[in-house]
């Protein structure tokens, strides 16, 4: 028995009908920018929510102890991180289907990074050691 080869659709072949042509929205340099600004604006909003939630999960968790307030400034982190993404969709950027997942990673690193940054300074500096300065030798 002989496998017979699969023809590959000539060029003078019709278009098959059952594959609906997906028209790709064009988009203007004005929505383009519009679309840049507000991700930009998206990533300074994280940007100040990761540097105010570190100092308020300085304070906010000073009466948790031990392992249970590092949980605790991580989950408060999280939940600053949704609620940034919330005004996120709130701002209407009008993303295309394909770059949606922008809203939630524009600045994730960066959120996370700075918010642990700014907790673990802002901790330090209000827990410092009350022995006065730190006295230089001579060498």
């Amino acid at each position: 028995m002989k496998h017979s080869k699969k023809k590959s659709p000539d060029s003078t072949d019709p278009v098959d009908n059952n594959t609906p042509e997906i028209a790709a929205p064009s988009d203007s340099q004005d929505d383009l920018d519009r679309r840049k600004r507000l991700l930009d604006k998206l990533f300074w909003i994280r940007i100040g929510m990761a540097a105010l939630g570190g100092i308020i999960a300085t304070f906010a968790f000073e009466s948790i102890e031990g392992e249970e307030r590092r949980w605790a400034s991580i989950g408060f982190m999280i939940v600053m991180f949704i609620a940034s993404a919330v005004i996120g969709k709130g701002m209407k950027i009008g993303l295309p289907r394909s770059d949606r997942k922008k809203i939630v990673t524009t600045g994730l690193g960066t959120y996370v990074f700075l918010y642990l940054f700014v907790w673990i300074l802002s901790y330090t500096l209000v827990h410092l050691p009350a022995t006065g300065p730190i006295p230089l030798k001579p060498i």
